[in-house]
């Protein structure tokens, strides 16, 4: 058995915050006890968490490993390696492969592949139609049977109406969400930035809010439709986020996500045609970010999410407007988001809500808590733990972070999947215990 005393439980799907000893058995918590309660259990291991927060391993739910196709961005391996360092215990992965995950076969594949890397638990997001093309529905019922837990053309939206339609239907009757990405190509003309003053001075072409706003709009009302779950991927805009929030309201079965980026940056952060910060949705203005700040506080946004998008440094090093999309992310979640927990402006509780319990309820996945009897999946974190993000510690393939040389404030120290100790010190376990 593993006792992890002296610790700060954090647990918002159990209503726990305080001072507790938690009490491993192999692979599942066996207990949670005031300070002292263990004291004549028979333990094996002791760990120390004095100054540091326990909390349920984090989930993301929105991930790029690039496996199978594009392995020299990102392998299995290597992503759940850093989604581990980051406290993540759980990652989503995106389907646009190549092969796309579209088939059973390459489901099986990706399970395969994260089995074999011992580090962060994968679970792959299936596609909604053949070949991400949007042309025809892909075979949902194999996907979910083969493993999926959500379906997505994330990067494409799923244009036809009418076949968005018939994913929901099949998606409700599976009992899992389809996650969007929202973005009307019409209206985002190939753009590479925020449509705005700051775009035109630059003089390159910009990406307007409504072309998300108009998909979120159609979705919410598919969904309003088939009773079908929603999920809006890495949303960007404040009116989205209203529309979120009406939505919500009128009971509708909407949720979404927001990343670390939109909510740290703006398109101020590409004045300099830094290509790191080239993504999609692309940064927008302070407002922005402010509404989005909102909606995680009051709920209306449920999660953080990465999408963490590594990319060479070939398809990165060119014209901004030539520049491939994305940024890492899995390394400095964490960090980023207790940097509103440290200033007041959200609560800690809420911030790793939204970093764990919140994907699994969205999903209905195991995790996210840590009652008694629970897999022992969960990251003890030291929040006042000041590091640099640089090449050094980056676990990744790849390179491609806006926050490279910045100085963070949090990480986790220790980290276990299923019991098993994988990081301990800030370091991978070379043999996970």
């Amino acid at each position: 058995m593993i006792l992890i005393k002296n610790g700060t439980v954090i647990d918002p799907d159990s209503n726990v915050e305080g001072e507790f000893d938690l009490l491993i058995d192999g692979a599942g918590i066996a207990d949670l006890g005031r300070p002292g309660s263990f004291a004549s259990a028979t333990v094996q291991r002791d760990i120390d968490a004095t100054g540091k927060w326990i909390v349920p391993g984090l989930i993301d739910m929105h991930v790029h490993l690039r496996e199978p196709g594009f392995e020299w961005k990102e392998t299995i391996q290597s992503g759940s390696e850093a989604a581990i360092l980051g406290g993540f215990t759980t990652i989503l992965c995106m389907p646009n492969t190549r092969p796309v995950n579209d088939n059973a076969e390459i489901t099986r594949f990706i399970l395969e592949k994260a089995q074999g890397a011992k580090a962060a638990r994968v679970l792959p997001i299936g596609a909604v139609t053949v070949n991400l093309q949007g042309k025809q529905m892909a075979p949902l019922s194999e996907l979910r049977k083969a493993g999926c837990a959500a379906f997505s053309d994330d990067g494409e939206p799923v244009y036809d109406s009418g076949i968005m339609r018939r994913a929901l239907e099949w998606a409700s009757m599976l009992d899992v969400p389809i996650c969007c990405h929202e973005e009307d190509k019409s209206l985002s003309c190939g753009g590479s930035m925020n449509e705005s003053a700051l775009s035109s001075r630059l003089g390159l072409k910009g990406m307007h809010k409504v072309a998300e706003e108009v998909m979120i709009a159609r979705d919410i009302e598919l969904a309003r439709t088939t009773g079908a779950a929603i999920h809006i991927c890495h949303i960007s805009s404040g009116r989205g986020v209203e529309l979120v929030r009406r939505a919500k309201n009128d009971g509708i079965k909407v949720t979404c996500e927001v990343t670390p980026h939109h909510l740290v940056l703006t398109e101020e952060a590409v004045r300099n045609f830094d290509t790191n910060a080239k993504m999609s949705p692309p940064l927008r203005e302070v407002e922005e970010s402010a509404a989005l700040l909102a909606g995680l506080k009051d709920g209306t946004i449920d999660c953080i999410a990465s999408d963490h998008a590594p990319h060479e440094s070939d398809s990165k090093d060119v014209e901004f407007a030539k520049a491939s999309f994305g940024i890492l992310g899995l390394q400095t979640s964490l960090p980023l988001i207790l940097e509103f927990a440290a200033k007041g402006e959200i609560s800690r509780r809420r911030a790793v809500e939204a970093l764990s319990s919140a994907a699994a309820r969205i999903l209905r996945i195991e995790g996210g808590n840590l009652r008694k009897g629970a897999r022992a999946d969960l990251a003890i974190i030291d929040p006042s733990w000041k590091w640099t993000f640089d090449r050094d510690c980056n676990r990744s393939l790849s390179l491609n972070s806006p926050f490279l040389g910045r100085q963070l404030c949090g990480i986790a120290d220790a980290v276990l999947v299923n019991g098993r100790v994988v990081v301990e010190g800030r370091k991978l376990e070379q043999s996970p215990k």
